[in-house]
Parts: structure tokens; sequence; C-alpha cells
């Protein structure tokens, strides 16, 4: 079982790797998408905000789908369909296979992050220990390959379609052997007493979460989208500095979730996350009051490390609580739902930022996510681990045993699997085992 654990880890983190690679080569290159179609400033916020929305749809296809196939499934096949997306982005002329390109780019995404991080939250289970942020960070480090890839095709001036080629023709078949891995989660546990299942049924309980979710990526967005600007323009930065804060806020993020698991296991997810918010509500204060270009580098770091862990532990956390309902397929429609929440936080960021600075200024707009992100104070009791004692300074033993289904690899409770009384060993006198 750990071989196939280990495999199936490894796997999954390769696909958040890659992920990351194809969503940074279309987001650094929007320029040279623009120019290639001809696409006019008035027309290119449309066309950047049907991506999100068409990903939400996705997301939500997902949680139906799932119900009848498993998510490994789902994620092998819309892999490759992203990566095919975002060739044809680069190798069309007309403005049709623009739209059609980008929109079969959206719906894949929605289900190729859905689909991800179910399989993610269901491998934590499995492990018994944090490991969700791991995943996120693989997904960091894509995005800064991805982001180096596209500034030596900008810098080199290849088509398009040639920068995207060998990237395509490396990542896709790769992808495509490593989902032989995948693991799929399965059983649910028993619902506890006056837990979420006798509460008021349904996910209402995943709302804060929801919050949670919006509310970081409202940061995300705004560094993404407006930290170049704001060095340059507000802080009087030179334009070869104005590109250093989003690779300082991305190398922070690689780095915080490289060992933010460790906190969780350390600390508990509940202090992790405490801790997160106010380290990122002091990136943006930082960056609000900086005097000069340096000290607002100073900011989107600590924005880095503040952000970084939110987004992975609110997944890991909606899994969880949707595990202990005793649904069948309870934490995949909670991911999947969540992840909807992603692409909201991405359309409100950016022009809520843009629309305060040019009404007010700049340096207000950026009080503003400072605001919300200490919202996640408020809930952050929706992160305890509950039963399963993992992420609250606990871990509990691996006892999951791993059959084989038509599509791959699907958990199974084992004997001892599942959550027994808060605080009790699983055995009298038996300490838990770590997992690897």
């Amino acid at each position: 079982m750990t071989d196939v654990l280990r495999r199936g880890r490894a796997s999954l983190a390769f696909s958040f790797l890659t992920q990351g690679v194809a969503f940074a080569l279309l987001v650094t290159r929007i320029p040279a998408i623009q120019n290639r179609y001809g696409v006019s400033d008035g027309m290119l916020p449309v066309f950047l905000a049907a991506v999100p929305i068409l990903a939400g749809i996705g997301s939500v296809s997902t949680e139906r789908l799932v119900r009848r196939v498993p998510p490994s499934r789902v994620l092998r096949w819309s892999q490759p369909v992203v990566l095919l997306a975002l060739l044809g982005v680069g190798a069309g002329r007309q403005m049709a296979v623009l739209a059609l390109a980008l929109a079969a780019f959206g719906l894949a995404v929605g289900a190729l992050d859905a689909s991800m991080n179910m399989l993610g939250v269901s491998l934590q289970r499995a492990y018994g220990r944090s490991i969700m942020l791991s995943f996120h960070a693989a997904y960091s480090l894509g995005g800064i390959v991805g982001a180096s890839l596209a500034w030596v095709g900008a810098h080199y001036g290849p088509p398009l379609w040639v920068s995207y080629l060998p990237v395509v023709l490396v990542l896709l078949p790769a992808a495509l052997v490593g989902s032989r891995w995948y693991v799929d989660g399965e059983a649910q546990a028993p619902a506890e007493k006056g837990g979420e299942a006798g509460a008021g049924g349904g996910l209402k309980w995943l709302l804060p979460l929801c919050l949670v979710m919006t509310v970081a990526y409202i940061g995300d967005s705004t560094v993404s989208n407006w930290s170049a600007k704001y060095l340059q323009d507000v802080l009087g930065g030179s334009e070869q500095m104005a590109t250093v804060p989003y690779n300082v806020y991305m190398v922070t993020t690689l780095l915080g979730r490289t060992v933010g698991d460790i906190g969780v296991r350390r600390f508990g997810a509940v202090a992790m996350v405490r801790a997160g918010a106010l380290v990122a509500a002091a990136g943006f204060a930082v960056v609000a009051g900086a005097p000069g270009a340096w000290v607002g580098m100073l900011g989107f770091t600590l924005l880095g490390l503040g952000l970084c862990v939110l987004v992975p532990q609110t997944f890991a956390a909606a899994g969880r609580r949707a595990y202990g309902t005793g649904r069948p397929g309870a934490s995949d429609a909670a991911v999947a739902r969540l992840n909807v929440f992603n692409y909201v936080g991405f359309l409100v960021g950016s022009p809520l930022v843009g629309a305060l600075g040019d009404a007010w200024s700049y340096r207000g707009a950026m009080l503003v996510p400072m605001v919300l992100v200490l919202v996640t104070l408020v809930h952050a009791r929706s992160f305890a681990p509950g039963a399963d004692r993992y992420g609250g300074g606990h871990e509990r033993p691996r006892t999951a045993d791993v059959g084989r289904s038509s599509n791959g690899l699907r958990l199974r409770p084992g004997p001892s699997d599942g959550p027994g009384p808060a605080g009790a060993d699983p055995q009298p006198g038996h300490r838990p085992r770590p997992g690897p």
C-alpha cells in the first residue's frame, strides 16, 4: 500500500505541476495572444472573463460527473484537453478559433482543478497527515517554470505555437503515463453525532470556506494583475523592477507551501490559517504604505508567504468535513462546489482593485483585500480537524486497503479505518504510526 500511495502522490503532484505550467503559459502571453488575433482592448476583458466563468461551469459539471465515473478518469482526460487547447490558442489565426480554444481551455480547467483537488483530499486522508500543501507547491513550481518559458518565448520571438508545441509534446504524454497511478478515494466515514449530517443537512456548512476561498483568490488576483503596475506607477520602480514582484510572490508561495505541511502537522490547520491571514494582511498594509519600490517588494514577499496556505487548507477542510457526514460522494461534491469560488475571487479581485484605484487611489485600493483577508480569522474554526485528528498535532494510522478498479486504483477502508472517539487511540496503549 505504501508504494501505491507514494506513486499516487507523485503522479498527482506532476498533474498539479503540469497545470501550473499550462496556466502560466496562457496568462503571461496575453499581450502576444492579443496581437496575434487582433483582439481590441475593449474585447480583451470579455475573453479573459469567459475563461473563469466557463471553468466554474466545468467545476459544477464535474460534481455531477464524478457520481458516475471516478475523479481520476476526469483528471486523466481533462488534462490533455487543457494542453491541446493551449496549443490551439497559439496556432489559430481567426477570432472564432481563439474563442473555441479558450472555451475548451476554461471548461477543461474547471474539471481539472476540481478532480485534482478531489484526489488530493482523498490521498491526504489515506496518508493520515497533511500533504495538501505539497500538491499546491508543485502547482506554484509549475507556474514559475511556465512563466520562465514564456519569458524565453517573448525574448526570442518565435510564433506562439512554436513556443507552446515543445511543452505540449513533453507534458501531454508524461501526464497520460502518470495517470496510471492516480488513486481514488472511495469510502465515506460514518456520520458523527452532532456533525454536519445532523446540522441542517446539505452543504450549508461549506459557505464560510467558500468565503475564505473567494477572499484568497481576490488577494492572489490582485498581486497577479496589479503588482507590476503598482510598483512602477505608484512606487516609482523601473520597468525592469516592475517585473520582479510577481516572481517574488510566486517564489515565496512555493517556499511557503513546501514547508507548510510541516507547520500544519505541528501547530494545526486553524493556527496556520490564522497566521497566514495575518501575514497576508500585513503584506497588503506594507504595500499600501510603502514609501518606495524596495519596501513594496517586502510587502509582496509577505503576501506570498501569507496567502499560500489558505487555498490548500480550504480544500482540505472541505473534504475532511464532508467526509465526516457519511454521505456517499459528499467530499467530492464539496470540493467541486468550493472550487467554483476560486474563479469567483479571480473575477472579482482584479476589477475591484482597478475600479477603486481609478476612483480613489491605488494605495487605498490595496487596503480593501487587506480587510477582506482578515475575514478569514472569523471563520478559522471551520478548519478544525475534528475527529480526523491529523493537522492538529496528531497523525492517525493509515489503515486503508488499496484495491484495483476497472479505471485504476481505489482506496477501500480497512477494518480500523475511520475515526474513533475523539482523542482516543485506535487501540489501547497503541500510538498511531505516522505515515511516510
